[in-house]
């Protein structure tokens, strides 16, 4: 599911930032961060390292068996190898570690690993989650409402893709950008520099009627992909041009009569309720 990647790879356990991944169908947890959270310690690499070896040389603990390196996003926003465990290895290097945090830390990370268990069998309990992300970043009630639709329909969407032979990534990036083009006359990349973004969701910087529109465009084109049986990427990308066009068309319609611009330079870093936002990257940059 689209959405907020770095709020659902971030978790805190008493001001301390914790990242993790989805793999293999459960949470992986950043062992550096969780020895910094728990020592306190400025050198968290080299407790771990130290660490490392007493378990595997004293207490036999098969490190190359519990311990994978998965990418998780570092200080500079890009994605590096990191050593990350489970729920129940991390358990394991917790009780070698002597802090008074530990006895509460594993009762929060049951419970966080619990919590998306709870939500991959109760969508419903993710999406709430979802909305209370946005919330606390200070959006609206009502554009939250409009957000979590437009992500529904997207899925819709590239669900159907899937079904249909696209192959996923660089061709749904194409049918993507055709769409964007024919609603906006810009491809999300040329949006998110119109917008003065650089690594931000764009979409989380839509104001109402753009976030329409971009709903119209992608649940026409899944309409049109389905009536006209769409196979492969070039029928698909047919459809997607038809698809955004028609969102297009109708945004030009209300343009007249309003004699406003729908497409705003506008992005929720410069407002008020944006300062949430950059308060979280903060935080995500002091990992």
């Amino acid at each position: 599911m689209e959405g907020p990647e770095q709020s659902k790879a971030l978790v805190v356990f008493q001001d301390k930032n914790i990242r993790r991944t989805w793999f293999n169908d459960e949470w992986w947890f950043s062992v550096i961060d969780i020895i910094g959270a728990l020592t306190e310690s400025e050198r968290a690499r080299k407790y771990w390292s130290d660490l490392k070896l007493r378990l595997e040389q004293e207490e036999g603990f098969e490190l190359s068996e519990k311990i994978g390196q998965l990418k998780l996003i570092s200080l500079d926003g890009k994605y590096y190898l990191t050593d990350c465990a489970n729920t129940s290895n991390i358990f394991r290097i917790i009780q070698s570690i002597p802090s008074p945090k530990a006895e509460p830390f594993k009762q929060w990370l049951a419970q966080v690993g619990y919590d998306r268990i709870k939500e991959i069998e109760n969508p419903e309990l993710a999406q709430k989650r979802m909305k209370d992300i946005y919330k606390m970043k200070g959006y609206s009630d009502e554009w939250i409402e409009k957000r979590v639709r437009g992500i529904a329909i997207r899925d819709e969407l590239t669900d159907e893709w899937k079904k249909r032979g696209v192959e996923e990534k660089r061709e749904f990036s194409i049918l993507t950008a055709e769409i964007s083009k024919a609603t906006f006359g810009m491809t999300p990349s040329e949006y998110q520099t119109f917008k003065g973004l650089k690594k931000e969701n764009l979409r989380d910087h839509m104001n109402d009627l753009e976030l329409i529109f971009s709903m119209l465009g992608e649940r026409a084109t899944t309409e049109i992909a389905r009536t006209k049986d769409a196979r492969g990427f070039v029928e698909n990308k047919d459809a997607a041009i038809k698809g955004g066009n028609i969102a297009g068309d109708a945004r030009k319609k209300l343009e007249f009569q309003t004699r406003r611009k729908v497409i705003s330079s506008e992005n929720y870093l410069d407002k008020p309720e944006g300062q949430k936002r950059i308060g979280l990257k903060r935080k995500l940059k002091s990992i």
